[in-house]
């Protein structure tokens, strides 16, 4: 017999023979101490025949569970060594059962045996069952999705694909696209607080933050996702609005009962979940919808657990790491919604398809090559339609509506000559649907037209209106099977595809209810039967409008001086209105108002409403858009700029142009641009997408007047530009940074501006700009003589651009204002604008910072200012500028009286290269500051300077 070891709370396996049982009889007290689950253990000897049904109930009989684990090493003890290897075996292979052991397994170097490792090990582990359980509960879930106008479901991997996913900080700026849905769980990318818990996921209606879950459920159920997320909870945020005010649950049942339970030992998974919070990855859908009149500002806090709370309570706690911290929260929401930054651990914008995603998604959708060249030429000749396809659901609609006239008119893929607005698209795919319960045969195609497929479906029309109108009144989304009986629909109308049955979560557990497809849907049939509805008076056809409204009025009283405030929109919301306030399905629904009471749309219209009606409900919105347009910018903050009255709108402006436009009346258009009384309009951060720069162009051709236009920070791109084409003969300011145009947007600008030569302002910065850019930008430099201003800082423009633009500016006398910082022009562009520099008469501010500049270029730049009188202010930050450079422009400082500002910041200058400049100071009367921070002075050598004000080090 081998000698016992002394036992530490660590050690190693003994030596000698037999191994095993002397190793549990020396540990015998940390295995009681730690092994909480002999159920599985007893199912694994059991499997393996080493102990038999009487040894296990032997075990379980003991009262308590460390009587149960003493009794079960006593059993394995007697049955010899082989069974000690094994039981040593599960602990070691079942390690969420047995996590606290898993340390000593590894200290103690134990490796089981060939033979122990063949027999067979069973996971029955409360833990690891529940998690298979997840996996396959949100497997099944996640594996189909249900498509507009589908009876059937539709594989999710057939229809899902990545899009454009930005990483933004906390004012929106950008930090960098997300490569992959892994990045949303990365901790090491797009950090905003350290402390903060939830990855907030933003994006416009329709742009795919529900599909991006599902396809996060996807992954993990498969076991493509973050190995270490054992749990992964999904909750739609709507599900927190069923609960009364004095409902109450703990976490525990939250999860278990109104999510998913476990099979076996809920106590001991919650306890799991408790201990190893990390393992968990919550996700959150929807946090727009949530409706509620429970004050959440008057219940307290929740950190505990076990304690009972509001369910709102505790999806606060849980956003804000008070409950379960150091798990992951993923929350979605629409753009325009916030959360407190003390929440927010990372922050994504889903911006939709790019045009690269666009042709991606044609060729699946159109796998025949023909077809994706002819329905992507119709797209390009089509700027709407292509803004449109931006929303992967937008796109999806679209999509499917070609397929359908490709097959229903035999390959005869083509476009109304007219523009297709949202409210067209949308009626177009209701024509589809309704279309499906036609009667079909191999002779015969259906050939009624949409009037006909109205008319006939006028009474499911009807009920499907009445149904989202009275959602919409009371912003809510989840319909139960006695409301939508209550609406008059019929079983076959809810095959159509408009609604969908889901098992929704409530207090009394699982129960079936229906939504639209999307809330956008809903809009359009809330506007729909307003339009329709006999009992709808022009008073309440308005009612969507309360937001247009001056603070202290409501829309009707804008427009309907007696008619009362609206309570239904007001409603009882929770107190503190951030995170849980949004409008977007009250704007569509006015949008999709606009585009049915059009005149194009009459036609459609007058077999189901009368024609007296339509034109009295027509008359009233027309006055409407046009007073509150009005009312609205005379309200907003304006200010004097350089000679122009510039009216700093909002994203609501966005809204009444989106509505403008979806009634494509040129009437209404120039009754618009009337109101407009600014000829400088900033539409920064506005949250503006491609397809509203053809609202804005719709009104703003009709202003005839020059104009600046402001539209930095948005989301424009190519096609944002194409579709301001027949504005651009009044705009004398552009100004498009950050709003990721290319050449190709730059090419259209190009084309366009040289038309009119009145362009003085041209703002491109940080976009994505290269060399074949720079030369469309060149030539409208060229040809533009009154540009006196050019942005195009932080793009991809190289030193075969930089010639071309410092080539253009050379030979123009209008130019006064140039800035380059963060390019890659190099030497080689440097000398180039070195010579655009020497005798340029108009040039008066210059950036050149952060262009990969050195010596050579440098010392160019310093002898071509010798010989320059106009440029005042000159920034060279953060290139590679070294003491020969400084010497350089010490000497042009002798020469040079007219430059006030030189900024050396964050270069290669040291003591020696400012002794130098300083020496020329005395010889210079003009220059106000050479900054000289971030190089390589020391601080004591820096302080030999501070007599000279004009040299700043520090």
């Amino acid at each position: 017999m081998m000698e016992t070891p002394v036992p530490s709370e660590m050690g190693t396996i003994p030596s000698g023979s037999p191994t095993y049982i002397k190793l549990l009889v020396t540990y015998r007290e940390l295995l009681v101490t730690h092994v909480r689950n002999t159920r599985c253990l007893l199912d694994n000897l059991l499997e393996n025949d080493y102990l038999s049904e009487e040894d296990a109930e032997i075990v379980c009989a003991c009262p308590t569970q460390p009587d149960k684990v003493r009794k079960l090493l006593d059993l394995v003890q007697s049955k010899g060594d082989e069974v000690c290897e094994f039981l040593l075996h599960v602990l070691q292979r079942l390690q969420d059962a047995y996590v606290d052991l898993q340390p000593w397994l590894s200290e103690i170097g134990f490796a089981p045996s060939q033979l122990i490792q063949s027999r067979t090990v069973l996971n029955t582990d409360p833990v690891s069952r529940y998690t298979q359980k997840l996996r396959h509960h949100l497997g099944c879930d996640s594996k189909f999705i249900l498509c507009y106008g589908q009876k059937e479901e539709l594989l999710l991997d057939d229809v899902y694909m990545d899009t454009v996913v930005e990483l933004v900080g906390f004012a929106n700026e950008s930090l960098g696209l997300l490569g992959s849905l892994d990045g949303l769980l990365d901790h090491s990318t797009g950090i905003l607080n350290e402390q903060a818990e939830t990855v907030f996921v933003s994006g416009n209606a329709g742009v795919g933050k529900s599909m991006l879950l599902q396809r996060l459920q996807g992954l993990w159920a498969s076991g493509q996702l973050d190995a270490g997320i054992k749990f992964f909870f999904h909750f739609r945020c709507r599900l927190f609005s069923c609960f009364q005010a004095s409902d109450t649950l703990c976490l525990q049942d939250l999860l278990f009962k109104h999510y998913c339970y476990p099979e076996q030992d809920p106590e001991e998974v919650f306890a799991f979940l408790l201990r190893f919070p990390h393992t968990a990855l919550f996700t959150f859908d929807g946090l727009d919808e949530l409706s509620s009149d429970f004050d959440l500002s008057s219940a307290p806090d929740t950190t505990s657990p076990l304690e009972p709370a509001h369910p709102l309570v505790l999806l606060a706690s849980l956003l804000s790491g008070k409950l379960l911290k150091g798990a992951t929260k993923l929350l979605t929401a629409r753009t325009g919604l916030e959360i407190p930054r003390q929440f927010l651990r990372k922050k994504v914008f889903l911006r939709g398809f790019s045009p690269s995603h666009l042709q991606t998604y044609a060729r699946r959708m159109f796998p025949d090559r023909a077809l994706q060249t002819r329905l992507l030429d119709q797209l390009e000749a089509n700027p709407n339609l292509c803004s449109l396809c931006a929303v992967p659901l937008f796109c999806w609609i679209i999509f499917r509506c070609f397929q359908h006239f490709y097959s229903a008119f035999q390959g005869a893929l083509q476009l109304p000559d007219c523009t297709l607005t949202l409210t067209d698209i949308f009626l177009l795919a209701t024509e589809v649907h309704l279309n499906r319960t036609q009667p079909t045969s191999l002779v015969q195609r259906n050939t009624r037209s949409q009037v006909e497929a109205f008319h006939a479906g006028r009474g499911t029309l009807h009920s499907l209106g009445r149904l989202a109108h009275g959602g919409m009144e009371r912003s809510l989304f989840v319909f139960s099977p006695e409301q939508v009986q209550a609406s008059a629909l019929q079983e076959g109308d809810l095959q159509l595809g408009f609604l969908k049955a889901v098992l929704e979560l409530g207090p009394g557990g699982e129960q079936l209810s229906y939504e639209f497809f999307h809330i956008t849907l809903q809009a359009f049939f809330t506007a729909f039967f307003l339009v329709v509805d006999d009992r709808v008076g022009t008073q309440h056809l308005l009612r969507f409008f309360q937001e247009w409204a001056p603070p202290g009025k409501t829309a009707a009283a804008t427009c309907f001086p007696s008619f009362p405030p609206f309570r239904c929109l007001g409603g009882r919301r929770l107190a503190r209105e951030d995170p849980f306030k949004n409008k977007d399905h009250f704007h569509f629904t006015n949008l999709f108002l606009c585009g049915l009471l059009s005149k194009a749309r009459q036609k459609l219209l007058q077999h189901l409403v009368p024609a007296a009606a339509l034109k009295r409900k027509r008359r009233a919105l027309w006055a409407h858009l046009f007073t509150s347009l009005k009312s609205y910018l005379k309200n907003l903050p304006r200010m004097k700029v350089e000679g122009y009255n510039q009216v700093q709108a909002m994203p609501t402006f966005i809204w009444m142009l989106r509505c403008i436009y979806e009634t494509q009346s040129e009437e209404v258009g120039q009754l618009a641009a009337r109101g407009i009384c600014a000829n400088y309009l900033k539409l920064t951060y506005c949250n503006a997408c491609s397809a509203d720069c053809s609202a804005l162009a719709f009104v703003l051709h009709h202003v005839h007047q020059r104009l600046g236009l402001d539209l930095d920070n948005n989301n424009l791109n190519d096609y944002g530009v194409r579709e301001l084409q027949s504005c651009f003969r009044w705009l004398t300011i552009i100004r498009l940074s950050v709003n990721q145009v290319t050449d190709s947007g730059v090419k259209v600008l190009y084309e366009e501006l040289t038309k009119y030569k009145i362009l003085t302002y041209l703002g491109l910065y940080n976009n994505q700009i290269t060399d074949v850019g720079a030369k469309y930008i060149a030539q409208i430099l060229n040809e533009c003589k009154t540009l006196t201003h050019l942005k195009l800082g932080l793009n991809k423009i190289t030193s075969e651009g930089g010639r071309c633009l410092a080539m253009a500016v050379k030979n123009s006398s209008s130019i006064m204002e140039i800035g380059m910082w963060g390019n890659t022009i190099g030497d080689e562009g440097a000398k180039a604008f070195a010579e655009a520099l020497r005798n340029h008469p108009s040039l008066t501010n210059l950036s050149l910072a952060f262009n990969g500049i050195s010596t050579e270029g440098g010392k160019s730049l310093a002898r071509a200012l010798q010989r320059n009188t106009s440029l005042r202010i000159f920034w060279l930050t953060k290139n590679e500028l070294n003491d020969e450079v400084a010497e350089n422009f010490a000497e042009m400082l002798r020469v040079n009286q007219t430059l006030t500002h030189l900024w050396l910041i964050q270069n290669q200058i040291t003591a020696k290269g400012a002794t130098q400049l300083a020496e020329a100071l005395p010889r210079n009367t003009g220059i106000v500051e050479i900054c000289l921070n971030g190089n390589l002075l020391k601080p004591e050598e820096a302080k030999m300077f501070e007599a000279e004000k004009r040299l700043i080090c520090f």
